[in-house]
């Protein structure tokens, strides 16, 4: 693989974008419009800058990583992509779209992917030109600093396919898991009943929010509380695979907190809107409630 295309210009395929360049890769990050991607890019630029700061990486190096990452408005240009990766919201009906676009213009023997987290990919694939090379690779936030890619084959997935992508995530110099396409996969089929139970507990009166989170981050050794970790990833994308979860299963254990769709509901999605169960406003996060 030589050139990779990120759909997706926010925190996470921001993420994909840095890591495939830093790799080597030349990169075209797109979203809706040339000046999201911009905005991505310079995200990325920032988050370098600090690292060079810190004396993590050179200058260098940041350089080189910005030189291979080509903001685009729009799929157009991913013809020349041997790898595409779409790290659109976590919203069926929008990746559906994103793929039929692809489409016109992927090549025959290009690969697509999602980074869904919890969409069957199977169910994905079916939206797809070719769902032989189709596949989820399923990246954590953030994506520079987590180690780990959930690699998930759809039932039609081929095994060229797999190896490709398998290859590709171990020259970023991530660990590779292989799950099968199950709602949720791995990490979040284990995680977001978590999360979600946190919620529940706040809502039914159980304890703090800063009790919840300092009971779970000292008694069960996490690095942080399972509501600071729910605001950090969105609650409305915590939202959303909790909802895939229940209707994927019918199980109902996967049934969403009504206070994480409330607060959902009020805009309260976490770090990414200054507000979620703690507000980000000042110099230290604060507990809403």
């Amino acid at each position: 693989m030589k050139t990779i295309g990120v759909i997706g210009a926010g925190q996470m395929g921001a993420g994909i974008a840095q890591v495939s360049a830093a790799a080597g890769y030349r990169t075209l990050l797109s979203d809706r419009d040339v000046a999201l991607a911009e905005k991505g890019k310079a995200g990325i630029a920032k988050g370098l800058g600090r690292l060079v700061e810190k004396e993590k990486i050179t200058g260098e190096a940041r350089d080189a990583t910005l030189a291979l990452i080509e903001p685009v408005g729009d799929v157009a240009a991913f013809g020349d992509c041997d790898l595409v990766i779409e790290a659109a919201t976590e919203r069926e009906e929008i990746k559906r779209a994103i793929f039929a676009d692809v489409a016109k213009v992927l090549r025959a023997d290009a690969i697509l992917a999602t980074n869904t987290s919890s969409i069957p990919i199977t169910r994905l694939a079916s939206a797809s030109s070719d769902p032989a090379r189709f596949i989820g690779v399923h990246f954590f936030n953030p994506v520079p600093v987590m180690g780990l890619i959930e690699v998930i084959r759809g039932l039609a997935t081929s095994d060229a396919t797999v190896a490709a992508v398998e290859s590709y995530g171990k020259s970023l110099g991530k660990e590779i898991v292989h799950a099968n396409d199950a709602p949720g996969f791995i990490v979040n089929r284990v995680l977001m009943p978590m999360l979600n139970e946190a919620c529940f507990a706040l809502g039914e009166g159980v304890a703090t929010i800063r009790d919840i989170d300092t009971a779970c981050k000292l008694g069960l050794n996490h690095p942080m509380g399972p509501l600071t970790l729910a605001d950090f990833i969105g609650l409305d994308t915590c939202l959303e695979i909790c909802r895939v979860l229940f209707t994927s299963t019918g199980d109902p254990k996967f049934r969403p907190a009504p206070l994480l769709v409330k607060y959902v509901e009020a805009g309260w999605i976490g770090r990414k809107s200054g507000r979620g169960f703690y507000d980000y406003a000042g110099p230290e996060p604060v507990p809403t409630r």
